[in-house]
């Protein structure tokens, strides 16, 4: 398989949190490529989470699409050690990128970096690959770095210093939760029929999908 779809903590939780599952089950099915999560997303989904009351079920539901391989480790396609080695140079670059008021900023999680960095290797050995990835400012280091500065400073209300090139990321290809909901409703794995796409929408965006109206109500109309 020359294709694969990397998955980030939040659009799994995302997914389970709307009781959606099964709808990850059933693109795995047309999709004809791998779907891939590394061991710090799985900490982050299944190992924590088992510890804690309030979240056990949802891990154990979680762990269950991970048995039956529809979510997989990529050890098929790459070493531990070289995407452990990748994660461990991205999450400092990224992490030592943005300076303000005299320290750098720590912006982004080893699970998000080891979905990054597990991209990277992947295009280099020639497969296709989407970070499905639904938290803002991962998405804007790849896509806009300049525009997150713009939303740091705007947020701090100090100058906010860009201290590295992250331009080996513009070449991540970035997915949403709500992207992934959107081809499941066009592939016809939902049986409701009245507003159900703009239902599922919402869902994702008020389960942690950065989303905006705006972009909702173009997605309605595609």
């Amino acid at each position: 398989m020359k294709k694969a779809i990397i998955f980030d903590s939040g659009t799994i939780i995302n997914f389970s949190m709307n009781g959606l599952l099964n709808i990850i089950e059933e693109l795995k099915k047309t999709f004809n490529g791998y779907f891939l999560i590394t061991e710090e997303i799985k900490n982050e989904i299944v190992n924590k989470p088992l510890t804690i009351k309030r979240f056990e079920f949802e891990a154990i539901r979680i762990e269950d699409i991970i048995d039956r391989k529809i979510l997989e480790l990529p050890y098929k396609i790459i070493t531990k050690k070289e995407l452990d080695k990748k994660t461990e140079e991205i999450f400092y670059l990224l992490n030592h990128s943005y300076y303000a008021r005299g320290e750098f900023m720590k912006i982004v999680s080893k699970g998000e970096v080891s979905a990054i960095a597990l991209s990277i290797l992947l295009t280099e050995k020639g497969i296709d690959n989407v970070v499905a990835i639904d938290e803002r400012t991962t998405r804007l280091l790849c896509e806009n770095p300049q525009n997150l500065q713009k939303i740091f400073n705007n947020k701090l209300h100090t100058e906010v210093l860009m201290k590295r090139d992250v331009s080996f990321l513009k070449n991540i290809k970035i997915i949403r939760s709500s992207e992934l909901v959107y081809v499941a409703y066009k592939k016809g794995l939902f049986r409701f029929k009245n507003n159900v796409l703009e239902a599922l929408l919402y869902a994702t965006k008020y389960k942690g999908c950065s989303i905006s109206f705006e972009e909702i109500e173009k997605m309605k109309k595609l």
